[in-house]
């Protein structure tokens, strides 16, 4: 009986390690289901690299334009707007655009004028002639001419109007010819040679001679080389930068989001 329980005290050190491993084996299907359960449930975040960048943004929300954010901060000072001393043969109500100077003038009559700084055609897309104002839009929808895809095949079809649109506030369509005179959501384009051959001004200011100027009204366009026009600002006699007409003190307030404007374009030479 003696032998008999020494033996049984000797297998009791090897039992002992045998239930242990039984113990761990029944544990672990356990243990890794709780892990897998944590990873499931969200505990370990995705790294953030982990998902593609989307290149293709929607135009944040932009508050109505007002005085103070015309950009006319960006714009020289000779191209701010402003009534000035104008000498020309052109009736009250004329627009003229000196491409060379970058500059356009609403003719007021009794040699006056309201000046806009404007940007023009880049190299080789400046040009001259007389047209009359077609239609106008507020908040124009954008439809690139086909010339400009040829161009530029990389381009959207169509984008609705809209602050993050190339084509700004305003847009006033020359004739039946591919130019207009528009805003832009790029004042700092503004007294440059940048476009396509469209004449671009900032929102404030294209809305302020959207609001003077009608259907059927003419528009001289001057070559790049021509003379420089003698013009000269009133301020020693008294005159102030002219403030916005009326009617387009409602105006530059972006219409609400279609949803159907993907991108926010500012590329300065596509228009």
């Amino acid at each position: 009986m003696t032998q008999n329980l020494t033996g049984n005290r000797r297998q009791s050190p090897r039992a002992t390690s045998a239930l242990i491993l039984a113990g761990a084996l029944l544990l672990a299907p356990a243990l890794l289901s709780s892990a897998a359960s944590a990873q499931v449930l969200g505990y370990a975040a995705a790294s953030q690299g982990s998902f593609p960048s989307d290149s293709i943004m929607v135009a944040p929300a932009q508050p109505a334009l007002s005085d103070e954010g015309d950009g006319s901060g960006v714009v020289p000072e000779r191209l701010r707007r402003a009534v000035i001393a104008f000498d020309t043969r052109e009736a009250p109500g004329t627009v003229i655009i000196d491409t060379g100077n970058t500059a356009l003038y609403y003719v007021l009559g009794q040699g006056r004028a309201v000046r806009y700084g404007v940007g023009v055609g880049r190299e080789g897309f400046t040009w001259s002639g007389v047209q009359t104002i077609s239609r106008k839009a507020e908040w124009p929808d954008w439809h690139p001419p086909a010339e400009m895809i040829a161009r530029q095949p990389y381009l959207p079809r169509f984008m609705a109007g809209g602050p993050g649109n190339p084509l700004g506030a305003r847009a006033m369509y020359l004739g039946s010819s591919v130019y207009r005179i528009h805003g832009t959501n790029d004042p700092a384009t503004i007294g440059k040679f940048v476009s396509s051959g469209c004449i671009r001004l900032t929102n404030e200011d294209v809305a302020d001679l959207f609001s003077r100027v009608d259907v059927g009204t003419r528009v001289v366009v001057l070559p790049k080389n021509s003379p420089r026009l003698a013009a000269r600002g009133l301020e020693a006699r008294g005159a102030i930068p002219v403030r916005p007409a009326a009617a387009s003190a409602r105006s530059v307030t972006p219409p609400p989001s279609s949803g159907r404007q993907a991108m926010n374009l500012s590329m300065s030479s596509l228009y």
